[in-house]
């Protein structure tokens, strides 16, 4: 059990260093993200520059327009195994996961269903 443990924290590891080293992968997946987001109504903001936000990994800022503080989510790249990337709400790490990079436009739908569920959290979407 203890080797099982010690795989999975190199692998964690290993995809850890693949996103910080894949900047300029995920920003291009971030705007392809964001495109796909702007028909469905919601404003982007992206926050790729490592030196003026002083964040390791590239931020995409989404919220709903006049709601800038009520309802809003930070998205991320991330790698994942396989050579794969996915599509990651930032504050809450691998845990976070909302599709991988592969399609964008299900990875906008499934964004607007958690953002719609924060703006109007008594109603039922999807």
């Amino acid at each position: 059990m203890r080797g099982l443990v010690r795989a999975a924290g190199r692998w964690r590891l290993v995809l850890e260093a693949r996103t910080l080293v894949g900047h300029e992968a995920a920003v291009r997946r971030l705007e392809v993200l964001r495109v796909a987001l702007l028909p469905l109504g919601w404003r982007c903001v992206g926050l790729y520059d490592r030196r003026e936000f002083r964040f390791p990994v590239p931020l995409l800022w989404v919220y709903a327009s006049g709601h800038v503080h009520d309802i809003g989510a930070v998205v991320t790249v991330r790698a994942l195994p396989g050579e794969a990337w996915g599509y990651f709400e930032a504050g809450n790490g691998r845990d976070g996961f909302v599709r991988p990079c592969g399609d964008a436009k299900a990875a906008a739908e499934s964004l607007d269903l958690v953002l719609k569920h924060r703006l109007f959290a008594h109603r039922e979407w999807g």
